[in-house]
């Protein structure tokens, strides 16, 4: 017989309680995870595409460099704002409704910014690229809508990793098919052409089932609305769900005392740790040649086996995750990785030490998020699931700007020096990260996450 998973909540033989049904088999959970991977890839293939292409577009456009780095830092605010505004979105109307729009948003945004009008390119995609916001905030989606349908699953954590591992190929797919057809049908058919697997993933989504806790929570706040308090707190005790302060918006609850300290923890730790990766991942080959010597192409080689470490990092930390407790696992990794940077930047300037470290670096920064995104859906109430994640997920963008502004001030202070700047920005920044998250929750089932922790 296929293994069960508990949704947490039901009665002790796993019945529907109200027509909700309380455990989905281990057969069934197949379809919503390869739909959830798929989801994540086509959306990373559209935010990825436009940093990619943005050289490309910056020269067809005739702007000067200036003009490209505002129009990206605009972007990455304009998303920043669309990224929170999906957290709402997932509590109220639903994590398969969430994931469906999220990702029809991605086909949308690759398809208007293929239509870009040259007359007032800067301006058309300052404000269309931030509906990328939504497709950054799939992974939010997966992380509280798989939350959910895992259950209490011993193995959850592992098998998220795979899904989230969709990071590094939306990636790779975003990069080869760039180099593939940008010569046959420029930069505005690349992006338009990306629209198609978009909105075949969305239509997926329709397949979907909902979510058994959104289902529960969403009586639970109707009962609410008819005044019916009591009834409301005996049916959310089936499914476990906390209906504390569920009157007030999701926004207002992830800062209400009982979780402020967590979600302020967990956004300055996703926020701080976007600074390193900003510094080492996305300005790596500009940190390795300038800072290190390495020559340019080996520079690409040192970025492609990284990258191909990073996302066994990401099986590696989704399996330790389990065992030991996600906080834990994110929080080493991510100081193990600030101190591989601060070695690779100070010590020998052989390539082989550098692409040991700076490889090491990457594994224990990137796999951790295989951990962190799960850890983030466990961690939240199912009242604020979606919001919370997405409130913590949208600190990435600003990370990026903060890590890019920071490493340019450092050059400037320490008269170019890459080294003692990419350690003053990224390498502390990284390990900071890391020491934050030791102020979260220390949640290890997702039921302790319903617990409401009023102060003293």
């Amino acid at each position: 017989m296929a293994e069960r998973t508990d949704q947490g909540g039901g009665d002790s033989a796993g019945r529907p309680i109200e027509g909700i049904r309380t455990t989905f088999s281990t057969r069934e959970l197949i379809y919503p995870s390869i739909v959830a991977f798929l989801a994540w890839v086509v959306c990373v293939y559209d935010y990825i595409m436009f940093g990619t292409l943005l050289p490309r577009m910056a020269d067809d456009f005739g702007w000067a460099t200036a003009t490209s780095t505002a129009v990206a830092t605009l972007v990455a605010v304009g998303t920043f704002f669309v990224a929170i505004l999906v957290g709402p979105l997932i509590d109220y109307a639903g994590r398969k409704r969430s994931l469906i729009i999220t990702t029809a948003g991605t086909g949308l945004s690759s398809l208007l910014t293929g239509l870009t009008p040259a007359a007032f390119g800067a301006v058309w995609l300052t404000v269309i690229r931030a509906i990328s916001g939504l497709g950054y905030s799939e992974q939010a989606v997966n992380t509280s809508y798989l939350n959910e349908l895992y259950g209490n699953r011993k193995s959850r954590g592992f098998v998220y990793a795979f899904i989230q591992g969709g990071w590094p190929i939306g990636v790779l797919l975003a990069s080869a098919f760039t180099a593939l057809l940008l010569g046959t049908v420029g930069w505005r058919g690349v992006f338009m052409l990306a629209t198609v697997p978009a909105l075949i993933v969305a239509a997926l989504g329709f397949r979907l089932e909902e979510s058994p806790r959104f289902l529960a929570m969403k009586r639970v706040r109707q009962l609410e609305k008819e005044n019916r308090h009591e009834e409301a707190v005996e049916f959310g005790r089936h499914f476990d769900i906390d209906v504390h302060h569920v009157q007030e918006t999701t926004l207002q609850q992830i800062f209400e005392p009982d979780i402020r300290r967590h979600t302020i923890f967990l956004a300055l730790a996703f926020l701080t740790n976007w600074i390193g990766i900003q510094v080492f991942a996305v300005l790596g080959t500009t940190v390795l040649t300038e800072g290190k010597g390495v020559s340019f192409g080996s520079a690409l080689t040192v970025l492609i086996v990284s990258n191909a470490a990073a996302y066994i990092g990401y099986l590696c930390h989704g399996f330790v995750g389990d065992r030991i407790g996600r906080r834990l696992t994110i929080a080493g990794g991510w100081v193990i990785s600030g101190l591989a940077y601060t070695f690779m930047l100070f010590g020998p300037d052989s390539q082989g030490f550098v692409l040991t470290m700076y490889t090491v670096g990457l594994f224990f920064i990137i796999g951790p998020y295989a951990a962190l995104l799960f850890f983030m859906g466990e961690s939240f109430p199912t009242r604020v699931r979606g919001t919370g994640a997405s409130f913590v997920n949208a600190m990435g963008p600003i990370g990026a700007i903060v890590g890019g502004a920071l490493l340019t001030a450092f050059l400037t202070a320490t008269g170019n020096n890459m080294v003692l700047a990419a350690f003053l920005s990224g390498g502390i920044a990284t390990i900071l990260s890391g020491v934050l998250m030791l102020g979260t929750r220390d949640v290890k089932d997702p039921r302790q996450a319903e617990v409401v922790e009023e102060p003293a």
